[in-house]
């Protein structure tokens, strides 16, 4: 069971994590977790410039590690980094200095300050850790989760779930991976389309 559009009371709640943003003219913020994976990142990556759009890829440290070159590429085309852990750890299972030297690890190659929890599942007592040690973490989660990781969903109510929630300063998660593909191979270029046909940018998350 997943929300598409994350609810106010689990905002205010964890208020000092970032579920969206207010931006000063029509923009909406994409968010790629699981990367960086052959063929499904660089599909991601064409799509995006046709478009002309940026966005933020929290990447897993270990496909870092075994992709290098794709990694680089999603660098210089000038989308901004986000930390994902090294081994895409589930927080609310794993002790908290397990999971801050998973963090820390898969920073040594991503160098960011953005961090976002795999399965959006953290303590209370991580997110004080992990502050701790990174003053200038800024932990983003969503407000608009598209499911496409979801087997069982169809690639066209994948695509209703993100056009129907989206509003400007939504962010939204897509995942590129292997699982999530068939549902971001159709819904990725369509969304598209209609979000720049209804004049919203795509920002940079940092």
């Amino acid at each position: 069971m997943y929300l598409v559009k994350s609810p106010r009371l689990l905002k205010k709640y964890y208020s000092s994590l970032i579920w969206d943003v207010k931006p000063d003219k029509p923009c909406i913020y994409l968010t790629f977790d699981d990367g960086p994976i052959p063929i499904v990142t660089p599909f991601v990556l064409n799509i995006l410039k046709q478009y002309n759009a940026k966005a933020t890829f929290f990447c897993i440290g270990d496909n870092v590690s075994k992709h290098p070159d794709i990694f680089n590429q999603v660098k210089n085309d000038g989308h901004a980094i986000g930390n994902h852990t090294y081994n895409h750890l589930k927080g609310w299972k794993t002790a908290d200095n397990i999971y801050l030297e998973n963090t820390l690890k898969a920073d040594e190659q991503l160098k960011t300050n953005l961090f976002r929890p795999p399965y959006g599942r953290i303590k209370r007592s991580q997110i004080k850790l992990l502050k701790s040690v990174k003053p200038d973490i800024k932990i983003i989660m969503w407000d608009v989760l598209s499911g496409d990781f979801d087997i069982n969903l169809s690639p066209e109510k994948c695509l209703q779930n993100v056009l129907k929630h989206t509003e400007s300063g939504s962010i939204i998660v897509f995942h590129d991976s292997l699982k999530a593909f068939d549902r971001l191979e159709y819904v990725l270029p369509r969304a598209m389309e209609v979000w720049s046909g209804k004049g919203f940018g795509f920002g940079l998350l940092g």
